[in-house]
């Protein structure tokens, strides 16, 4: 193991949410079988829980972030201790609000605060600016 110089990712919420999907697949495979559709749902329904296990195992330190983590680190035992800020490039962190920069942040509310002070064309106050002008439609596309 000693020319081991990729990280694998075997980690608790990996190996988890893996076995607790194949025992999902397995209750659909025999609910297709045995042609039951609360069996085939039934699994599906376990295959879902195993990716919730996994997300909630990630984000409480037991799964790892994207790319490839320190040789120190890549022991199936060890907690990502960064897990908690959350990772920057990270699905799971990000759908959790996690790992978040405070630019991105302030840049989201700057265009949330635009988007609620501008005028809409409903009201008759003003025109949307959004609205294409008649010149502008008739142009031929390139």
């Amino acid at each position: 193991m000693s020319g081991h110089h990729h990280d694998e990712g075997h980690t608790v919420a990996g190996w988890t949410g893996c076995a607790v999907a194949v025992v999902g697949t397995s209750v659909a495979g025999v609910g297709m079988c045995l042609g039951s559709a609360a069996g085939i749902w039934l699994g599906l329904g376990v295959v879902g829980l195993g990716v919730l296990v996994t997300w909630g195992l990630h984000l409480a330190g037991w799964g790892k972030p994207p790319g490839i983590r320190p040789v120190a680190e890549r022991g199936m035992r060890v907690r990502d201790r960064a897990a908690r800020a959350g990772h920057p490039a990270c699905v799971g962190c990000r759908l959790a609000g996690r790992g978040r920069s405070v630019s991105t942040l302030v840049a989201a509310s700057a265009q949330g605060a635009q988007g609620a002070q501008r005028p809409d064309a409903a009201s008759g106050s003003a025109a949307s600016a959004s609205a294409p002008s008649e010149s502008a439609s008739s142009g031929s596309v390139v």
